[in-house]
């Protein structure tokens, strides 16, 4: 039970977390998988790659293709300002959350 209420809770966390590294500088997907596994926040690109989509279809990530000395062309992700707005939106509401868990935690 523990595993899938952990898997639930990162699963919950991935595009605020993929957003901020994005938000850091552009990116393609194994620099923004190395970041997250550095977090230990493994994940796949079967599970990256769709919510990477989703952002750019919903007009939060845009993306440019780049020549590698090292194999294919790159798709660097860049995140949009309306990207930005929902990354402050995600922030504030990440805030929240640790706010009422902390306050929670602290009675007990």
């Amino acid at each position: 039970m523990i595993d899938n209420i952990k898997s639930q809770m990162r699963k919950g966390i991935l595009e605020y977390c993929i957003l901020q590294i994005i938000n850091q500088q552009e990116a393609y997907a194994t620099e923004i998988l190395e970041c997250l596994k550095a977090a230990d926040l493994i994940v796949v690109e079967g599970t990256l790659y769709p919510l990477l989509t989703r952002l750019k279809n919903a007009g939060y990530l845009v993306y440019r293709w780049q020549e590698s000395t090292q194999g294919p062309p790159r798709k660097y992700f860049c995140i949009t300002d309306s990207g930005r707005a929902l990354l402050r939106d995600l922030e504030n509401e990440w805030n929240a959350i640790s706010n009422s868990i902390d306050t929670i935690a602290k009675k007990q």
